[in-house]
């Protein structure tokens, strides 16, 4: 449980600091004397043309990557399995082997229930594994999507005679 809950808490922060990261702002330069009023004029028609042409709104709160679905908690169904498995081998060895299948079937239904809680802990590791792959290829996208925005935001701009660095 820890370790889900630090693995959660990695994924947030990955995901923070590659919007701090892809987030920062331009900075434009009136380069041939543009007023403050015309400045803002033209930032914002830039805004309107550069969100239009890449379909990424930089205004808008990027989704961040979902909440894992709930893990269900208490009996598994591989415990049960397990169980179910390990009772019934061990009834018929415990029966073949020292004519008590009472006793096979407790020990197999024990063995049973530990490799079933093996494949729960196993199942639990993939699905937080698959959540920290979806939380950082979201983020990627994200970026290229920035990215793509920024590049058509400058674009704009410098062609309406400011410098952007």
């Amino acid at each position: 449980m820890k370790k889900m809950i630090l693995m959660m808490t990695m994924i947030v922060l990955s995901v923070f600091f590659t919007e701090l990261s892809f987030g920062q702002e331009l900075v434009i330069f009136p380069a041939k004397g543009q007023t403050p009023e015309q400045m803002e004029k033209d930032k914002h028609d830039c805004y309107t043309w550069a969100k239009k042409e890449t379909g990424f709104d930089p205004m808008q709160a990027q989704p961040t990557a979902q909440a894992p679905a709930a893990q269900p908690r208490g009996p598994q169904g591989e415990r049960i399995r397990g169980a179910a498995r390990g009772a019934a081998v061990g009834a018929v060895a415990g029966g073949i082997a020292v004519d008590d299948a009472g006793k096979g079937a407790a020990a197999g239904a024990a063995a049973g229930t530990m490799v079933g809680g093996m494949k729960t802990r196993q199942n639990r590791r993939n699905h937080a594994q698959a959540q920290q792959q979806q939380a950082q290829q979201q983020a990627a996208a994200t970026g290229q999507k920035r990215s793509t925005y920024n590049r058509a935001y400058s674009a704009c701009l410098e062609g309406k005679g400011y410098t952007v660095k």
